[in-house]
């Protein structure tokens, strides 16, 4: 069963939604930029969302329903921003999907958010509070902190009553997600499903926590610190807050309901490295990249372009580019490469929905983003995209999302038929 995409929402440190990220990605245009010391040795950069108001974010969404804007803003005014980011990035998606007026059975409609940990940032902030008179806390805090609060606010403010979860693999829970979604189209269980690619909201300690494994740029001089995807000089990743969503249902259910296919999701792989370590495996990622494509009904001469991992962490840049060169072989040098966290930042569990949304935008508009802060190529043979936008045309692509614990994921995206 065919599975495609009809709607696709985002909110990030550079757009506010897809027409808004599209235009961003042309222009290169970067979210990242230095934040306060904040005297614990953590990351000294970050792309953060600024001037969010999710009064405005929801009424800015006319075109649905006048209920359904009051019921997101009755289920979550009070909610943490975290959660409102990821609401108001679905309703962008379920109103392209246009589900607000040719409907789907709500218990033929599935939801899935991808991401785990979401809320440590929203209990430390909570916990002075706390400290001061624990009968402070607010009333739904014990909802707040579960990663479920997600799934049951979204489902009821667009009335979702078939499956619905929460999945998690690290920085590859967005693909995750989607592949868990796919499958679920696939088998039947619904013919419409969200996958929400949830912000992440990082503790203190948690930040701190990445830049003692090294992972983090700008710890130690941030005046020079840079996101430089498979640059000579890359030291780490950069956080980034954002929250994505993806509409994915069977070609059937969207041909029924007569809305337009912005893409097809045509092949997946998820394996595990059997390793709790951070360091990343060429071969496992080689094998997820094969495996997809083999699921897809492509070969690597029919791939043009991926949407890399590329955290800008040395040995996840090194493996990452001798796993590609594995996979594709003769074609390595063919198809364009680059990296939307050089833009964004790492935004953690959100990061495969993210990067999915960027490839169908880099797909449908023909052309790939730059890949910034590339000076120094780590490789001459891979076609990477340095300093510019490129035009290009895009028939399939790879993206790529790999995750501490082992998780190597990849899904091959098509242009709709």
């Amino acid at each position: 069963m065919r599975v495609v995409v009809t709607g696709m929402g985002i909110v990030c440190s550079i757009a506010s939604t897809v027409p808004s990220f599209t235009r961003a990605l042309r222009a290169g245009r970067c979210g990242i930029g230095p934040v306060p010391d904040p005297g614990d040795g953590g990351p000294r950069l970050a792309a953060l969302v600024k001037g969010f108001r999710f009064r405005d974010a929801v009424a800015a969404r006319h075109r649905l329903p006048e209920e359904t804007r009051r019921s997101a803003l009755r289920a979550a005014s009070r909610s943490p921003r975290p959660l409102q980011m990821d609401l108001v990035a679905a309703m962008q998606a379920f109103e392209q999907a246009g589900l607000h007026e040719a409907k789907a059975d709500p218990e033929r409609m599935g939801l899935v958010v991808a991401g785990h940990n979401l809320s440590s940032g929203y209990a430390h902030d909570l916990h002075p509070k706390y400290e001061d008179n624990p009968a402070h806390l607010p009333a739904r805090f014990a909802l707040h902190f579960m990663d479920t609060d997600r799934v049951g606010t979204l489902s009821q403010v667009f009335g979702i009553r078939g499956e619905g979860y929460t999945v998690g693999g690290a920085s590859a829970s967005g693909n995750v997600g989607l592949i868990n979604a796919a499958r679920l189209v696939e088998s039947g269980a619904v013919d419409v499903c969200l996958v929400v690619g949830a912000m992440t909201d990082l503790s203190p300690m948690e930040k701190r926590g990445l830049a003692t494994l090294g992972a983090v740029a700008g710890v130690e001089e941030p005046h020079k610190a840079r996101c430089r995807p498979f640059d000579e000089d890359h030291e780490g990743f950069v956080p980034g807050q954002g929250a994505g969503c993806v509409v994915l249902e069977s070609a059937r259910s969207a041909a029924a309901r007569g809305v337009t296919t912005l893409a097809e999701l045509c092949g997946y792989d998820l394996k595990l490295d059997a390793n709790s370590l951070p360091d990343p495996r060429e071969e496992g990622e080689a094998k997820v990249m094969v495996n997809a494509m083999a699921n897809a009904g492509v070969g690597a001469r029919d791939i043009d372009y991926v949407n890399a991992h590329a955290t800008a962490t040395p040995s996840g840049d090194l493996a990452e580019l001798a796993a590609l060169r594995r996979a594709l072989g003769d074609s390595f040098g063919r198809p364009w490469v680059n990296s939307t966290k050089g833009l964004v930042g790492h935004c953690m569990c959100a990061a495969g929905v993210v990067e999915a949304i960027a490839t169908v935008v880099q797909m449908r508009g023909g052309f790939v983003h730059p890949n910034l802060n590339l000076r120094h190529p780590i490789n001459d043979d891979c076609r990477l995209a340095p300093g510019r936008l490129r035009d290009a045309d895009i028939r399939y692509a790879l993206s790529n999302s790999f995750g501490f614990g082992g998780f190597n994921t990849c899904i091959v995206l098509g242009r709709e038929r």
